[in-house]
């Protein structure tokens, strides 16, 4: 009798390691698939705002892109501090056709002063900044972070945010655009911000832009 049972149970457990094999690959097939079809249809969608008419006259006004970090003291807009995520937006703007400026060009007419003016909301400073640069535009990028505890895990996790917003020299709003990182626990919040602005930064500069030849010439 033992023998049989033996005979049994292994074809049996090759049954039962066959049927979870197939019900991973097919888990992990509709998990490619619907990826596939996000991607598709992001794809259609950035395609869709940059395919936005833009007059030449826009193209040809210059964009002041500007980033800070909002921390408990206030704000932090040491520029050289988010070189790689100044490129990553400066360089999706310039593929579309947008003319910007570096940073080096901006830190060398405008006072940091001038640039936390920008992100207090003080208009009139904001203002004489844009003109001593000659900017036409400017685009506001802010990394904000929100720390909690996981109430499952019990430990500690950040969710970070980075906003857009794109206004005129004379401080009209032309469009607002945000991004968000899932939670995750660690302490490297200006790399997952990172993370975060490569990964999102196609849809969310073609938001832009959109916003920008559809809405920066009208009075």
């Amino acid at each position: 009798m033992r023998r049989v049972r033996l005979t049994l149970a292994v074809p049996y457990a090759l049954t039962f390691s066959l049927a979870c094999g197939s019900a991973q690959a097919f888990k992990f097939s509709e998990e490619e698939e619907k990826a596939k079809q996000e991607d598709q249809a992001r794809g259609q969608r950035i395609g869709q705002l940059v395919s936005a008419p833009c007059k030449k006259q826009l193209k040809n006004q210059k964009i002041m892109l500007v980033i800070a970090e909002r921390t408990s003291n206030g704000f932090n807009t040491v520029q050289s501090r988010y070189g790689p995520h100044f490129q990553a937006i400066n360089h999706r703007l310039r593929a579309l056709g947008l003319k910007t400026y570096t940073q080096e060009e901006i830190r060398a007419q405008i006072a940091q002063a001038e640039i936390e003016a920008h992100f207090r909301n003080d208009p009139d400073a904001a203002i004489n900044a844009s003109k001593k640069l000659g900017a036409n535009f400017i685009l506001r990028g802010l990394i904000t972070t929100q720390t909690g505890i996981n109430p499952v895990l019990k430990i500690n996790e950040v969710a970070v945010h980075m906003g857009f917003t794109l206004v005129s020299s004379g401080g009209r709003t032309i469009s607002n655009v945000t991004a968000k990182a899932d939670s995750y626990s660690g302490t490297d919040t200006l790399g997952m911000a990172l993370t975060l602005v490569n990964e999102q930064a196609d849809e969310a500069v073609a938001q832009l832009y959109n916003d920008y030849c559809r809405s920066a010439g009208a009075k």
